[in-house]
């Protein structure tokens, strides 16, 4: 028989969170209380009002018929708004704005829209998984940018190793980031924009984390930089700011070329989300500061119970200024173990779940990514826990 799969699928990396979430299925099923830190999926509910509105919707026989596959006309207007209101930036709902199934879909529809066999893509590494398994699924090459404590896991945009041959095609790029939790200034997108016109490059920048912000940190556009529409698109996801990780909503926005390529992609494969919850993501992009404050106070509250609970039982980690995680540097006594053995250890020795840093790349070594998706209850269940183990 000849192969199943095909050579994309044959191509793609070890998913390496398999391994941690196989383990932590079985221990639920023998009954352990496992605390799971693991995946960013947000535990709180959405607004009310927004549920309110999709039960509403739901009512009318008209909105279950197909819809569009770049999304209804008045919910790019909306996008549209909430960029201007958000980062003083003008976007042309027709043209520079489509909405996704999510920014994992999106991403990944784009890079099979732009990208042949052979194109080169720098990615950052570590990085979300979707950012370089979207490039290999493509059949493009990814080149590994890394993001290291050294450079303050931020691109060295100097470096010669950019001028490679073939020339770079796109340069993938996260800020707030994921995992690292680092965060940038708007003269970071300034150089990044001079960059890739110099170096006629794409740049394709997610957005996902920019409202979760902590401390008078207050997240910059990459498209609010002047020649931005120029050269790249911004992904955005209403999944953490609203807690609507299952409704899979989001969008990209900017260069009207890139935005129109990825729409004709769209057309034929998908319809567009359920009408129901693209009038539900209008109500969310509307809705009074104060229900976003409530999630990022929460999250804020969460941080620093981490945080402060780690660091007093001798695990030295940061606070992050932004997103739902926290990057934590292996204690050096368990260095030894690497970051997949490490996981597996605080889940059969505590019943704490965590990702290990090098499931989003080999840069990721030496680190484990912890979500805030529990209670503080059991964010402090988990550090007396680790201050046994410590202990022993």
């Amino acid at each position: 028989m000849k192969p199943i799969e095909s050579e994309k699928v044959r191509n793609l990396p070890a998913y390496l969170f398999q391994i941690t979430n196989e383990r932590r299925a079985k221990a639920r099923q023998e009954g352990r209380d496992v605390i799971d830190l693991a995946m960013g999926n947000p535990d709180l509910p959405p607004p009310e009002p927004v549920i309110e509105k999709m039960r509403e919707v739901l009512s009318n026989p008209k909105v279950h018929r197909y819809s569009a596959s770049k999304g209804i006309p008045h919910l790019r207007r909306e996008i549209s708004l909430w960029y201007e209101r958000r980062f003083n930036v003008k976007i042309d709902p027709e043209e520079e704005a489509i909405v996704t199934i999510g920014s994992k879909e999106g991403i990944s529809h784009l890079a099979l829209a732009i990208f042949d066999k052979g194109d080169v893509v720098l990615t950052p590494n570590p990085t979300y998984p979707s950012h370089f398994y979207s490039v290999i699924m493509s059949g493009a090459s990814v080149y590994d940018v890394p993001l290291t404590p050294e450079n303050n896991f931020v691109p060295d945009l100097n470096q010669p190793i950019y001028d490679r041959y073939p020339g770079p095609k796109a340069m993938i790029v996260s800020y707030p980031n994921n995992p690292t939790t680092q965060v940038v200034e708007i003269d970071f997108f300034k150089d990044l924009v001079k960059f890739a016109k110099k170096n006629n490059i794409i740049i394709i920048h997610d957005i996902a984390y920019s409202e979760i912000c902590f401390d008078g940190y207050k997240a910059p556009s990459f498209l609010q930089v002047d020649g931005a529409k120029d050269v790249g698109v911004e992904f955005y996801s209403l999944s953490k700011t609203y807690n609507m990780a299952g409704w899979r909503v989001g969008f990209m926005v900017g260069n009207k070329d890139i935005v129109k390529a990825l729409a004709k992609l769209k057309s034929y494969y998908d319809y567009g989300i359920f009408t129901p919850i693209q009038v539900a993501a209008i109500c969310a992009l509307r809705l009074d500061q104060k229900y976003i404050d409530e999630t990022v106070n929460q999250y804020r509250k969460r941080r620093d119970t981490l945080v402060d609970g780690f660091n007093r039982i001798g695990w030295k980690v940061n606070k992050p200024k932004a997103t739902m995680y926290v990057w934590a540097e292996i204690p050096e006594k368990f260095k030894h173990m690497g970051s997949l053995n490490f996981a597996l250890y605080l889940l059969d020795e505590c019943n704490l779940v965590v990702s290990p840093g090098v499931g989003f790349g080999k840069y990721g070594e030496g680190f484990v990514r912890i979500a805030l998706v529990e209670n503080e209850q059991r964010i402090k269940q988990a550090v007396r826990s680790l201050k046994k183990l410590f202990e022993k």
